[in-house]
């Protein structure tokens, strides 16, 4: 490093410190030593300072990439839910810079690119030999002590000067013909990685595109991406960028922004700071349905929510409305023998229901189709609480109990109706209640209904 001494050079920031103070103290120069007290950054992991510290990347020149990326979301080839994120994708990537793409973490894929040992003697290398101790240095201070199978089995990092030549396989140098090839130890930054998501999950061949998996050729670009809209320019914009630059078109056509989950205090759900809810607790506990729909339950598009155990017990408490509205419509049907031959004649109530009923079929199906899922959860939740149980099944139970086949078979038809609406919010009470009507197709392969 320039203008640094050589008793510190290479040192960490900590160990630098302390190093200094010593030379200080020995050269008598030193007047005190005491504590300051400043914001510093420290990891959220292991509670250690976060040091800056001077060190090689890799960088891509981001700039041709990301205005394509730009340009589709402009003309509309990919839009966002809600419309107001645009702007916020527009903001990142119109002032984008060069991405250092490089991370020096043991887990991760590596850098494809090897360097020539023998032409660049100065890479420093750190490394295990064969009894397990560490041995540090250039290679041209350890080559005459350890074998280059030796450096490359126990390899654990090396930082490579600036501007050294590098090949992308490894064989020989192409300029020396050495074999002593040794591949970078920086792996690929998480976002490099999962922004190619869309093309690997499905086959892209990056060599020959025309020779790419069938699934690639049905299923891309896809037809809607969920996530976080915090993650808007680490992923969206990084699958948008390589999607257009790989495979010549945009990965997705909508992307949809769910809401984020925080706790009381309004922070972020997280592990690492404890104060999560377990969703397999919750879900013994209640049941999964019950933490589906209280995810989406009351939920405005790409907001906060809090999602509390009393809210959880409110869709509990839905879910086994649903279970005996399912156990009083089986009931109900043993009464069909008495009906036999009885003419079918809807009453005023029935038609009211029935066309209530039409109304939410189209009211849901719209909902789900703009991505409005908290409206159809809510309307869903309301006609079948409200409108079905608390006032049709009221109205009707006479008329059941005579064996009315009109009463049975609209009481059915909702039932069933509101069974396939209310499946994509809380699929295994529906499907168990499908069963028990005794329909052989499941529910999840039954067709939407129509309004």
């Amino acid at each position: 490093m320039l203008n640094c001494l050589p008793e510190i050079d290479g040192l960490y920031p900590k160990e630098a410190r302390e190093k200094t103070v010593e030379l200080l103290r020995r050269e008598k120069k030193l007047l005190k030593v005491e504590p300051l007290e400043h914001t510093v950054g420290v990891c959220y992991r292991c509670k250690n300072l976060i040091e800056p510290l001077l060190a090689p990347q890799w960088f891509i020149r981001i700039k041709p990439l990301a205005d394509p990326a730009i340009a589709a979301a402009k003309k509309g080839r990919t839009k966002f839910f809600p419309a107001r994120f645009k702007k916020l994708y527009l903001d990142w990537l119109g002032n984008i810079r060069d991405w250092p793409f490089s991370r020096q973490i043991v887990w991760g894929p590596r850098i494809p690119a090897w360097y020539c040992l023998d032409c660049h003697g100065d890479i420093k290398l750190a490394f295990l030999d064969k009894n397990g101790k560490v041995a540090l240095g250039t290679y041209g201070e350890l080559k005459g002590r350890y074998t280059f199978a030796e450096i490359e089995n126990g390899l654990q990092s090396l930082a490579a000067p600036a501007g050294v030549d590098f090949v992308i396989q490894g064989g020989r140098c192409p300029k020396c013909g050495s074999k002593h090839l040794i591949q970078e130890t920086d792996t690929f930054d998480t976002w490099f990685l999962s922004g190619q998501w869309p093309l690997t999950t499905l086959g892209f061949n990056v060599e020959h595109p025309e020779k790419s998996a069938e699934d690639f050729r049905y299923f891309y670009p896809t037809s809607v991406l969920d996530t976080l809209w915090d993650i808007i320019f680490f992923w969206v914009g990084r699958m948008m960028m390589f999607g257009l630059y790989l495979a010549g078109d945009v990965p997705f056509r909508w992307v949809h922004l769910h809401a984020r989950v925080v706790d009381k205090k309004g922070q972020k759900m997280s592990k690492s700071k404890g104060n999560v809810i377990d969703p397999l607790v919750i879900s013994e506990k209640y049941g999964a349905d019950a933490l589906r729909m209280a995810l989406v339950f009351g939920v405005a598009p790409a907001s906060d929510i809090v999602v509390s155990e009393e809210k959880v017990r409110a869709m509990r408490n839905f879910a086994n409305k649903v279970w005996n509205i399912g156990r009083f419509t089986k009931m109900s049907l043993g009464q069909k023998t008495k009906s036999k031959g009885k003419k079918m004649e809807l009453r005023p109530e029935d038609r009211r229901i029935i066309k209530e009923l039409g109304q939410l079929v189209k009211e849901v199906t719209e909902s789900l189709d703009s991505f409005y899922f908290s409206r159809a959860a809510e309307a869903i939740y309301q006609f079948v609480w409200h409108r079905l149980a608390d006032v049709y099944i009221e109205e009707i139970k006479d008329r059941l109990r005579g064996g009315d086949p009109a009463a049975q078979e609209t009481l059915l038809t909702v039932t069933k109706t509101c069974l396939k609406l209310l499946h994509p919010f809380m699929p295994f009470v529906t499907e168990a209640v499908w069963e028990n009507l005794d329909e052989e197709e499941l529910l999840i392969t039954s067709l939407w209904p129509k309004s």
